[in-house]
């Protein structure tokens, strides 16, 4: 069975195993033993807390072959972004430039540097395991940490906001970057990008220009991949889109990949997941997927099964499958189908 839980110290070299294959962008899984285990033993910490509102938490979440042991994917949740220092990004503007006179009227396209989305909850790390991305998968890695925010929405920010990875080649060269950030920190965008994720991307934010950058004086290459997803992340990318995130207001700073919000009680799998009281006994057998989560934080589990169920309903479990996901007969789990 594959299963998503949070992740602990004891999870590093296989994190480590998942960072190192991970594409360049994904700022959340640092190819840095160090920099892991502090995300790890944070996560831990954050656990452990009992929390009212959104601060500096984080939780990192695997998603594990229980079979093996072995960790086929893993993603997270910043609980605030730019707690610490602001999160930047670029903002998507029209100006309009006109003359009265010459009956002139012109709207141009710019990107403002800002930090409208700090203090946004942020989904952030997504990684599937070459062989394992298959679409349940990538349904239960990306949205399985959403049913622990429709669980335990005082952990997380009234908005929600994700990074999404833009284009760059397989030589870690990105068209955006080589026309607006290497002007101004003179090196390659996966060094950038590197720098970023140890040190965080304020450091490298603050040398941009504070000035709106009007994109029509771009190179034809950068004004392409302005607001456009990396094709390793579509999958990821339609399912965000699916759970109701809007796409055309913000781009990232280094790629210009979009950077996508949405109200957090908005979202599919927040606003329309459903509890339902555990039986343990035999499953109905039906062809309909469904992510299924328990409500703890500590030992939050969550997995995708398929079987017939109706709202309002309890919900059949095995005992094997109520163990795994740490739940017992009359416990509460949340569902939200998954196709």
């Amino acid at each position: 069975m594959l299963m998503l839980r949070l992740g602990r110290t004891a999870d590093l070299p296989q994190i480590e195993r998942l960072a190192a294959a991970s594409p360049v962008g994904v700022t959340a899984l640092p190819a840095s033993r160090e920099r892991l285990a502090n995300i790890l033993a944070a996560s831990e910490a954050s656990m452990a807390e009992e929390v009212t509102f959104s601060g500096e938490e984080r939780y990192f979440f695997v998603l594990e072959d229980t079979a093996t042991a072995t960790l086929v994917g893993c993603s997270g949740i910043i609980a605030a972004s730019g707690f610490r220092s602001p999160f930047y990004t670029f903002r998507n503007e029209m100006f309009v430039h006109a003359s009265r006179e010459l009956g002139l009227h012109n709207r141009i396209h710019v990107l403002s540097l800002c930090h409208d989305l700090t203090g946004h909850s942020l989904l952030v790390g997504y990684h599937l395991s070459e062989g394992h991305r298959t679409p349940e998968l990538a349904q239960l890695n990306a949205r399985g940490r959403l049913l622990f925010m429709a669980s335990h929405p005082q952990r997380f920010a009234e908005s929600t906001s994700v990074e999404v990875v833009g284009i760059s080649d397989e030589q870690g060269n990105a068209p955006f970057w080589d026309a607006v950030g290497r002007h101004f920190f003179a090196v390659s965008y996966a060094e950038a990008e590197r720098i970023g994720s140890e040190r965080g991307r304020g450091f490298l934010a603050e040398l941009m220009p504070g000035y709106p950058i009007y994109v029509p004086m771009l190179s034809d290459e950068a004004q392409e991949v302005v607001g456009q997803v990396n094709p390793s992340v579509q999958d990821v990318f339609d399912i965000l889109m699916d759970e109701g995130f809007e796409t055309d207001n913000y781009v990232d700073i280094f790629d210009g990949g979009p950077v996508v919000n949405a109200r957090t009680a908005m979202l599919t799998s927040v606003r329309h997941s459903q509890l339902a009281q555990v039986v343990v006994g035999q499953p109905q057998a039906g062809d309909t997927l469904w992510l299924v989560a328990n409500t703890k934080v500590c030992d939050f589990r969550a997995c995708a099964l398929r079987f017939a169920w109706q709202p309002g309903e309890p919900l059949q479990l095995d005992a094997a499958t109520a163990q795994a996901l740490r739940v017992a007969e009359g416990d509460s789990v949340r569902l939200i189908r998954g196709d």
